[in-house]
């Protein structure tokens, strides 16, 4: 958001006070000597360079160019595109002269002579009061604050100003649940633009500050907007939306300057909400954030969108599930009102999309006070967000597991054991999973840091083994950056770990050892197995201890999921309650109308020793 004091506000009164004038008084104040505006999009990637200005007669004009024309040439073909407009105008305006009255004879045009041929305007490009040759280049020619005069009419050239380059509504709208628009900025960000949100008035209702509808959209005159008090980028319609439709106004801002305003209308309605959802209860638990001395944790597997939209996650995976609750606007609903309302310092988020970490997550989550990082795995990865009241991130030390087992000293041992099995270190060098590390320091105590892991082991029932591994490699680089790069800070790992509380990774968390007879190491079969110890420094626990199922779909059900802490270091305060059975069942499973993913939100408070 913009945050100069009272830019805001100031930008609101100049925009409220514009949409009250009438045509007349808006024409008559920009002849007074306010300027248009002439927008040239140029970038050094690209040959051609954008033009976009409205010409006197009403039209607009978009042009492109090559950047390595003369100036001269694009300054005479703008003349002779004013010349046509001023030509069409004129010819207009005589043809309503010429047309009948109403008593069936012709409208006296008056006296005087016929207005003569209109000339080709002048039009030159001034910078700093001074005429720009026309045989400088477009690329060095159309400088920001360099002035376009046509004629009578002057424009300020704005060079790359902040703009939207796409911007969208979801397609469901729900009471109760914030709405964030998908966009994306050029030359700016989402943080320093303006938002301002409007609903649909109801029949008969009338602006409070005016006394009559507030009709603002020119794309759909017939509709009458009410503005709401909300100016930030994430609405939360209410039940009293509920059969209207929504408006955004947005301005691109970049902390200098701001760009061209845009208005985006809702397609569809404001729905009622899925009824009870299954994390309502918890959010009883988390009505407000904690206090400095506790962090909440959340943990979750929130299902990647390139997973739920298969044919085969459709009609095999989750075949209970109604299909619309399975597509992403829906879901993101969901998503983003049980994240927010957790209220939590932590998140570690696991199967994110790109494109749902920043067009969803970062703007909704930002709105509440978090922010982000993310890392990539291959269709979809990890997000670590972090509450900015409490935590600045200090460091990012994520890694690809396969990597760094191939070429990190600090694994030399453990490769040197897996080289030894060559059929198992094949298929451990195939997975793509990544580990997420990021280093947190309070904002009220710069002393106090934290080690927030996060990770997505391997999936597959048969790859017992490879979660091994990973979860050695995971942990000695938690170590490294524990201890040798921050000596003595806390530990939080949080993920989907695939592994059930009996498997020989959770034992290997919680007990420091694996041995080299444990039947995991043959999890896929004589051929694949690699039987060696394993130990490791931490002293773990898991702080939401062993729920009777982290993940429930139609086929099976289980604890996956875990937040492990260092006991040295910190302790649990309180865990937030998983669901129901009776409300994870209301629906056969997950993922359903009232819950977003197959996997349950891990949640807890813990407290520095």
């Amino acid at each position: 958001m913009w945050r100069l004091p009272g830019a805001r506000a100031a930008l609101r009164v100049i925009r409220t006070a514009l949409e009250k004038l009438s045509p007349a008084e808006t024409q008559s104040q920009t002849a007074a000597g306010a300027m248009e505006r002439a927008v040239v999009r140029c970038v050094p990637s690209e040959p051609k360079l954008s033009l976009s200005f409205a010409l006197a007669d009403g039209s607009h004009k978009n042009m492109q160019r090559d950047q390595s024309e003369p100036l001269g040439r694009v300054l005479s073909r703008i003349a002779t595109n004013a010349l046509k407009g001023h030509a069409k105008a004129a010819a207009a305006k005589k043809s309503r002269k010429s047309r009948p009255n109403a008593s069936g004879g012709a409208a006296c045009s008056g006296p005087g002579p016929e207005p003569a041929v209109a000339c080709e305007p002048v039009v030159k490009l001034y910078y700093r009061e001074e005429a720009v040759a026309e045989d400088v280049l477009n690329v060095d020619a159309w400088q920001d604050g360099a002035v376009l005069q046509i004629g009578d009419v002057k424009y300020k050239v704005e060079r790359n100003p902040p703009a939207f380059t796409e911007l969208q509504l979801p397609r469901y709208i729900m009471a109760g649940f914030p709405v964030c628009p998908k966009l994306s900025l050029e030359f700016g960000d989402p943080a320093s633009s303006l938002f301002r949100w409007y609903k649909e008035a109801k029949p008969g209702a009338a602006d409070p500050e005016v006394g009559i509808p507030s009709s603002l959209s020119s794309s759909s005159p017939s509709s009458s907007w009410t503005e709401t008090e909300v100016e930030e980028r994430v609405y939360t319609p209410s039940n009293a939306d509920i059969g209207l439709r929504l408006k955004l106004h947005c301005t691109p801002g970049d902390g200098q300057r701001f760009g061209p305003s845009r208005e985006l209308e809702s397609v569809c309605v404001v729905e009622a909400g899925p009824g009870t959802c299954t994390f309502d209860h918890r959010h009883l638990y988390t009505k407000k954030v904690t206090e400095d001395a506790l962090i909440r944790t959340v943990s979750y597997n929130i299902l990647a969108d390139t997973y739920a939209q298969t044919e085969f996650s459709r009609t095999v995976l989750y075949p209970y599930c109604a299909p619309y609750a399975l597509e992403l606007d829906y879901r993101q609903n969901l998503i983003q009102k049980e994240l927010t309302g957790y209220n939590a310092d932590v998140i570690c988020l696991q199967e994110v999309d790109r494109a749902v970490f920043s067009d969803s997550l970062v703007p909704a989550l930002e709105a509440f006070g978090l922010e982000g990082v993310f890392r990539i795995k291959q269709h979809e990865g990890l997000a670590t967000f972090y509450r900015k009241s409490k935590f600045s991130l200090l460091s990012q030390h994520d890694i690809s597991f396969y990597e760094a087992l191939e070429s990190d000293p600090l694994h030399k041992e453990l490769l040197e054991k897996l080289v030894l099995y060559p059929s198992a270190q094949e298929k451990v060098l195939q997975r793509s999973s990544v580990l997420q590390v990021s280093v947190l320091q309070s904002t009220k105590d710069s002393s106090k840091r934290i080690c927030v892991a996060n990770t997505h082991l391997y999936w597959h029932p048969k790859g017992g083994y490879i979660r091994l591994i990973q979860m050695a490699v995971a942990l000695a680089h938690i170590r490294h950056v524990s201890c040798d790069l921050y000596p003595g800070i806390p530990v939080i790992f949080c993920g989907d770990f695939n592994s059930t509380p009996s498997t020989g990774m959770y034992h290997f968390v919680i007990n420091g050892s694996i041995p080299e007879d444990h039947e995991d190491w043959a999890s896929n079969g004589e051929e694949e197995r690699c039987n060696m110890s394993l130990t490791h420094f931490f002293k773990l626990k898991s702080a939401c201890g062993e729920p009777a199922y982290t993940n429930y779909v139609g086929g099976f059900h289980g604890c996956l999921d875990y937040i492990f802490i260092d006991l040295n270091a910190l302790e649990v305060e309180q865990v937030i309650p998983l669901p129901s059975h009776e409300e994870v069942t209301t629906h056969q499973a997950l993922p359903s109308v009232s819950h977003p993913s197959d996997h349950i939100a891990l949640v807890c408070d813990l407290k520095w020793k």
